[in-house]
């Protein structure tokens, strides 16, 4: 079976078990182009809560089914490739993060959706990396507790300066892992480019963007743009979405080692195996499973987040 013929084969049993595709924008492109819904982690938050599907399928990483599944807690919810998780998700837990707010509990806890459930359920709201500035504004409290990601932490620090913001080591180890030489190289080897970076990178590196912002953010600026060039600096499928999407610009990986290992590990035989198990309900599709307490107790800083952010 070839690349058309197996997504052919999941458009069908898309339709024949009343599922919807969930395919984050690092998802590879044949993934993307046989999704319902695409976008960063605030969008497909979104979009989870309004599906009328009674089946999730999601391509991604574990935290963002976990999120799908406490928006509706009425669907089956399904990873495609039940290894795909998140480094940065596994960074704190619960108890630390409990520990913390028992030393300083005037702080208002600010989760990054890149956590576990289990974390969400002693924060007081979710943030995405589009959302992070809006909503960390419009929170009454001057004094804020940012975590995992330290470098989306200090990008939301230095745009919120009437606000206190405490920050912990924390965040996206691939992101983490470009440096200003990286960006100075690429800036050389292609002087007309702008350069667009993902404040999950370290504030040297931000600080020598054209513009800063979400995947959905970076994307839009792209299209948007009258400029032909762009080095993306963020994880390298972003700048192969925008070269199909935009033919007529020229778009470079800040470096070809921006690469999320996770977000990789999900193939379109992924998808289709996991469609074949929904069908026959054999079990071999990895369905999240959920209790109500957890649901309902990490699903209040997710709702505050989409109040916030809406």
């Amino acid at each position: 079976m070839n690349i058309r013929e197996m997504q052919e084969a999941i458009l069908k049993l898309k339709k024949e078990t009343g599922t919807a595709i969930l395919a984050h924008s690092y998802q590879a492109r044949e993934i993307t182009e046989i999704a319902d819904y695409t976008g960063d982690s605030y969008k497909l938050s979104v979009d989870a809560k309004g599906i009328d599907n009674e089946n999730i399928l999601f391509c991604g990483v574990h935290f963002m089914a976990e999120t799908a599944k406490i928006l509706s807690p009425q669907k089956r919810v399904y990873l495609a490739n039940p290894h795909a998780g998140c480094p940065m998700a596994e960074q704190m837990d619960k108890e630390m993060i409990a520990a913390i707010k028992a030393e300083d509990p005037d702080r208002t806890v600010v989760a990054y959706i890149n956590t576990t459930a289990s974390l969400k359920t002693v924060c007081d709201v979710c943030v995405t990396s589009s959302s992070a500035l809006k909503i960390v504004k419009a929170i009454e409290n001057d004094k804020i507790l940012f975590i995992p990601d330290c470098n989306l932490g200090d990008f939301v620090k230095k745009n919120c300066p009437d606000k206190d913001v405490k920050l912990l080591n924390g965040g996206c180890p691939t992101h983490a892992a470009v440096s200003a030489n990286d960006v100075l190289a690429a800036k050389a080897e292609h002087p007309d480019a702008l350069f667009l970076v993902h404040p999950e990178c370290r504030p040297q590196v931000v600080e020598l963007a054209d513009y800063a912002g979400s995947t959905a953010g970076i994307i839009d600026f792209a299209m948007k743009s009258d400029a032909k060039e762009f080095i993306i600096g963020t994880e390298t499928s972003i700048a192969e979405h925008l070269q199909y999407d935009c033919p007529d610009k020229k778009f470079y990986p800040l470096t070809k080692n921006l690469v999320c290992n996770n977000m990789k590990l999900t193939t379109l035989p992924d998808v289709y195996r996991s469609l074949l198990g929904i069908a026959s309900g054999d079990g071999s599709a990895a369905e999240i499973i959920m209790d109500d307490e957890m649901i309902a107790a990490s699903r209040k800083c997710i709702d505050e987040m989409i109040r916030l952010g809406g």
